[in-house]
């Protein structure tokens, strides 16, 4: 695929990808995540996401908003336990405007004493909402219990309390470490090239007037700069600061210690909700290949899993049952998660360890391997069309690991897996005394 990437003399990475369509998605990703919070800061990472729409050194909050939304675009964020990412999607003739946009909320925030004392009531309203959805919280409390100990430990939001006790030196202070241009990237996916600009590389060629749109990410806007480029309205990227310390890099989690018996936490609701599962591979492991392929036949989407024809069709004991398997830098996870008539829950723990003793006892048969490997390849081919997901990822990828992946390449890892390596991942990973579980009654 024909990706351009172009470093900036700030040290910004820039990442695009040419494309047809008339809609553009585009963002920033910063490497600055929940993991990264210090012991009492808790949250604060989310926190600071909230308050970067809520003000900059050009624009009002209601500015911010219309500036993408009075255009028909969509403008979003979202706050991950390694990045937050900042993205909007605009018609391609709007992508100056969502460029100035973006660069503008993330390096420029004021982050207002005013502005925080309201935004921590919506994010405290959130954390309530939450608590109320114990199909979404047992995911949180889960992975907490797995990392206990460590920054990937916790979740998220934080509690109502730490955000409340945050001031606007809290988020400056946060996000003059992670918030800077070396430490995040830009991403755009779509548009049709629109000229060249040799000194930047064919990045360049995406963004309409190129000279003048990526000399307003570097340039600071001063009273005798260029008509063409106060027009822009881009505020200027500050150099990376010598002074800042960078950021940590992550501290790998000790094992974990098994937990013989399921923990179980009593919360009155009509379902139970119940998660079993086990810490697994870092990003970068050639084993997370084979644990991606048997997640997709024991939990995936599809409604030929193991899991699901297991539990709800031929049982209906069940109306939601996935396998799911997450990847940070250092370590990952992977979680079956059901939910059932509380009366249920030992039937269903029985038949998911049953699924998954037959992976482990034996290899899966040709046909078998085959099948499974098409369905995911067919699967993956699908969800590429997603633009939005697709442009998240590339952004991700870039961020983490300053290379792409093809879907070319992913298919020809999962094409060369053998059922021997599916059979060993199993093994490894699936036993008994392995994995933790939690339950909600």
């Amino acid at each position: 695929m024909n990706y351009h990437t172009e470093t900036l003399p700030s040290g910004l990475r820039v990442i695009a990808l040419p494309g047809e369509s008339q809609v553009v998605y585009c963002g920033i990703i910063v490497h600055g995540g929940t993991r990264n919070e210090q012991p009492g800061e808790e949250g604060l990472a989310h926190f600071c996401e909230h308050l970067s729409f809520k003000g900059t050194r050009r624009r009002t909050a209601v500015q911010i908003i219309n500036a993408i939304e009075g255009v028909g675009g969509e403008l979003n964020a979202f706050t991950q336990k390694e990045d937050t990412v900042y993205y909007a999607a605009v018609t391609r003739q709007h992508l100056r405007r969502a460029l100035s946009v973006l660069t503008d909320i993330v390096f420029h925030s004021q982050y207002p004493q005013a502005e925080i004392e309201k935004e921590c009531e919506v994010v405290c309203d959130e954390i309530d909402s939450y608590e109320d959805s114990p199909a979404d919280l047992i995911f949180d409390e889960f992975e907490n219990i797995l990392f206990e100990g460590h920054p990937l430990g916790h979740n998220i939001l934080g509690t109502a309390s730490q955000v409340r006790s945050y001031t606007h030196d809290h988020v400056e202070r946060f996000a003059a470490r992670y918030y800077r241009p070396d430490n995040c990237v830009l991403f755009v996916s779509g548009g049709e090239p629109l000229g060249s600009l040799p000194s930047l590389g064919p990045v360049a060629s995406l963004v309409p007037e190129a000279p003048v749109a990526l000399a307003a990410l570097e340039a600071p806007v001063t009273p005798a700069a260029p008509a063409a480029l106060a027009a822009l309205e881009a505020p200027a990227l500050p150099a990376a600061p010598a002074a800042l310390e960078a950021p940590a890099a992550p501290v790998a989690p000790s094992a974990p210690a098994p937990l013989s018996s399921p923990i179980v936490r009593h919360r009155g609701t009509h379902q139970a909700h119940v998660m079993l599962g086990t810490r697994t591979f870092p990003a970068n492991d050639p084993r997370r290949w084979a644990l991606f392929l048997l997640n997709n036949i024991l939990g995936g989407p599809g409604m030929n899993s193991r899991l699901n024809l297991s539990l709800r069709e031929r049982r209906a004991l069940v109306y939601t049952v996935e396998s799911q398997m997450v990847t940070y830098s250092d370590t990952g996870l992977w979680s079956v998660y059901f939910g059932c008539d509380p009366a249920d829950v030992n039937r269903c723990l029985r038949l998911v360890r049953r699924e998954l003793d037959r992976l482990m006892e034996r290899p899966l048969s040709p046909t078998q391997l085959t099948r499974a490997k098409r369905q995911l390849c067919g699967q993956l081919a699908i969800a590429s069309e997603n633009r939005e997901q697709f442009a998240l990822d590339m952004a991700k990828v870039y961020l983490h690991e300053g290379r792409l992946h093809s879907l070319d390449y992913v298919l020809e890892h999962i094409e060369a897996l053998t059922a021997d390596d599916l059979w060993l991942t199993a093994r490894e990973l699936f036993a008994p005394e392995r994995l933790t579980t939690l339950v909600y009654d």
